[in-house]
């Protein structure tokens, strides 16, 4: 009579522990974990940013500039690493902070006075400053209105007043205390003596225009 037939031995697998525990990882972070996996191996840009402050209408140079590699949103419009080039020696079209990605909309390689044109610098008050934020490329309109005291004839609502369209290149930040803000305004290089005049005399105001307008 045959004996007993002893069970087939079965040898324990071995598992590598780094395996073990990058599947312990992923399972206790979820979709936490798988994030950051994609982030990892995801494709990556490398684009320019800004290193240092640069302001409205200055020239970008080489050390205004840096490099990084980011995993770049296809909504996302920057400057590459490989065109780093084409932008030293443009200028700011607006304030650049150091940080930030550079965008091709950022830089210009216009003036931004050009030719035939005057820069006028306008001091506002706080009261007369906008709510809405000054931007470069904005246009306005400068309007003279009475000197500060003068008497009124009646001639004022007869006679429209006079004005001088133009554009802004830069708005200071308020100056700390007063409050006052200067505004650059390029103009006609004709009209640009008048608007200085304005400013000298007190009676010169600065009116926006509507979205679109000229």
């Amino acid at each position: 009579m045959a004996g007993p037939v002893a069970p087939p031995r079965v040898s324990a697998r071995r598992r590598r522990p780094g395996v073990i525990a990058l599947s312990l990882a992923l399972i206790a972070a979820g979709g936490a974990g798988a994030a950051v996996l994609l982030l990892q191996v995801g494709d990556r840009t490398q684009v320019v940013t800004v290193v240092r402050d640069v302001q409205v209408g200055e020239v970008l140079t080489e050390r205004d500039l840096g490099k990084a590699s980011v995993a770049l949103d296809p909504a996302v419009k920057a400057v590459r690493a490989d065109e780093m080039g084409m932008v030293v020696g443009k200028r700011a079209a607006v304030e650049l902070k150091p940080g930030s990605l550079l965008a091709p909309s950022q830089v210009t390689g216009d003036s931004l006075v050009k030719a035939g044109e005057q820069l006028v610098p306008i001091g506002l008050k706080p009261e007369q400053v906008p709510a809405t934020a000054l931007v470069p490329g904005q246009n306005v309109q400068l309007v003279e209105v009475p000197a500060p005291g003068a008497t009124d004839t009646g001639k004022a609502s007869e006679t429209p007043p006079r004005t001088i369209a133009g554009r802004v290149v830069k708005a200071s930040k308020a100056a700390p205390g007063t409050g006052l803000v200067v505004v650059d305004v390029a103009t006609s290089a004709d009209e640009g003596p008048t608007a200085a005049a304005w400013v000298s005399a007190g009676t010169l105001r600065l009116v926006l225009d509507a979205p679109g307008g000229s």
